[in-house]
């Protein structure tokens, strides 16, 4: 009996020792905050993964959301380490203002009107001003850069008016296309990259990039942050062969 009691006390000890051991590596982890488009969240999940693996002292977590809502929670004080944009506007203001002191334009992306997969009368931008559209839509233009390319693409093709009233306002291109994955609306304007990685939707058409401002992804690191050199390594992996395959793989441009 006092055996058994003796087994069962050093294997309590043991386990007690190892959950500590566990405990003192993850605390002694570093912790990167990124503040990311919601339109890379696929390419960015993939890209931890690999990058974990690589360094196992640093922990990645991602903030997504629209680049202006983000821009504006940095401006707030959020603890944030870099930031990625899908606009070019919300990070020149960071850089304005002296939050961002390293950076560069990454990425590129093409802007896409999808539909459900059974949708087969929706061809072309155009058709959005027919009647077989009720509802559609876009991001936020003041906060979403998808939908400000979005606005700027219907207004350059003479649809605006024709669709306004038409619109339902998401915010950000991952609500977009959950609503039109869901049926919610007819027709919806995200990213080519994020149309992708959905088998509930189809790409109908994709924008004329001359008619709209040119759609660019800048990645940027914080200059307050309390990881600063830990930060600028994932910046400079972010610009990586092995991270840019990855980005290529799900449909991105690199600039």
């Amino acid at each position: 009996m006092k055996k058994l009691c003796m087994l069962a006390a050093i294997l309590l000890c043991t386990f007690i020792l190892a959950a500590c051991s566990n405990s003192d590596q993850e605390s002694e982890k570093v912790k990167l905050t990124v503040s990311a488009a919601a339109s890379l969240k696929d390419a960015l999940e993939e890209i931890k993964q690999h990058y974990e693996k690589e360094h196992p002292d640093v922990s990645l977590t991602f903030n997504y959301g629209s680049s202006g809502s983000l821009k504006q929670q940095i401006l707030q004080g959020a603890p944030v380490d870099l930031f990625f944009s899908a606009a070019i506007e919300p990070y020149d203001e960071l850089v304005e203002k002296g939050i961002i002191e390293e950076g560069t334009n990454l990425l590129g992306n093409e802007l896409a009107l999808i539909v459900p997969t059974n949708n087969h009368s929706i061809k072309l931008f155009e058709d959005l001003a027919t009647e077989d559209i009720h509802k559609m839509s876009i991001g936020t233009p003041e906060t979403v850069p998808a939908g400000q390319y979005a606005k700027e693409t219907l207004e350059q093709m003479n649809l605006w008016e024709a669709v306004e009233s038409k619109l339902v306002y998401a915010k950000d291109v991952r609500q977009v296309l959950s609503y039109v994955e869901t049926g919610n609306v007819d027709a919806g304007i995200v990213y080519k990259t994020d149309a992708l990685v959905s088998d509930k939707v189809k790409i109908a058409a994709t924008a004329d990039e001359s008619i709209h401002a040119p759609i660019m992804y800048p990645v940027g690191v914080i200059k307050e942050s309390q990881n600063y050199d830990a930060a600028k390594s994932f910046y400079q992996y972010l610009q990586s062969e092995n991270a840019i395959k990855v980005f290529e793989a799900y449909g991105f441009t690199v600039k």
